[in-house]
């Protein structure tokens, strides 16, 4: 198998990765963020393929979703889901995987640099998260956007911090696994 061939198959096995696991949800009574697979999913794919194969795997898994495919938290899919409360997320989704793969590119790997690639990603992501939810609560007007930022980050961003600590290091620690046979099979 030629080598572009290995690299197309690559990363159309993580996009389906992450179609299969982002519709995995739990929504939360208190927040309109559901907890989701998608973000361990991407964790996987950075850390296996690195920074450009996974970002592009993600990218596919969201060009399906927004061609309505239920490949979204709570299997939706559409442009809606993207203007809609959690499309923030699902676009810094994009930051997170550049960030956490450039330190995975960077140190090759390792499970520190990683983690903390990992960590930055992730509160990038919960950043324009954020932002997007205050902004969907607020309505467009200035003043409630302001007024809007700490309940969006209280329902978007503190009920996940724990959850998503263990999701990198779940991710660290299969994933390197995964990381070492993929070369090993000389596939990455």
């Amino acid at each position: 198998m030629n080598t572009k061939t290995k690299e197309i198959t690559l990363i159309g096995l993580m996009a389906a990765v992450i179609c299969i696991a982002g519709p995995l949800s739990l929504p939360l009574p208190f927040s309109p963020v559901p907890v989701s697979l998608t973000n361990l999913a991407i964790y996987f794919s950075v850390y296996i393929l690195g920074m450009r194969r996974g970002v592009v795997s993600y990218l596919v898994y969201l060009l399906l979703g927004l061609v309505g495919l239920p490949v979204f938290s709570g299997f939706t899919g559409g442009a809606a889901k993207l203007f809609g409360p959690t499309g923030g997320y699902l676009i810094g989704f994009i930051l997170m995987a550049l960030i956490a793969g450039y330190c995975v590119d960077r140190w090759n790997g390792q499970m520190i640099a990683s983690f903390a690639g990992m960590v930055v990603g992730s509160a990038v992501n919960d950043l324009f998260g954020t932002l997007w939810l205050a902004y969907q609560m607020s309505m467009g007007s200035e003043q409630r956007f302001v007024d809007a930022l700490p309940a969006a980050f209280a329902a978007g961003v503190l009920p996940f911090i724990v959850v998503d600590l263990a999701k990198i290091v779940l991710a660290l620690l299969v994933g390197s696994q995964v990381r070492v046979r993929v070369r090993r099979a000389a596939l990455n």
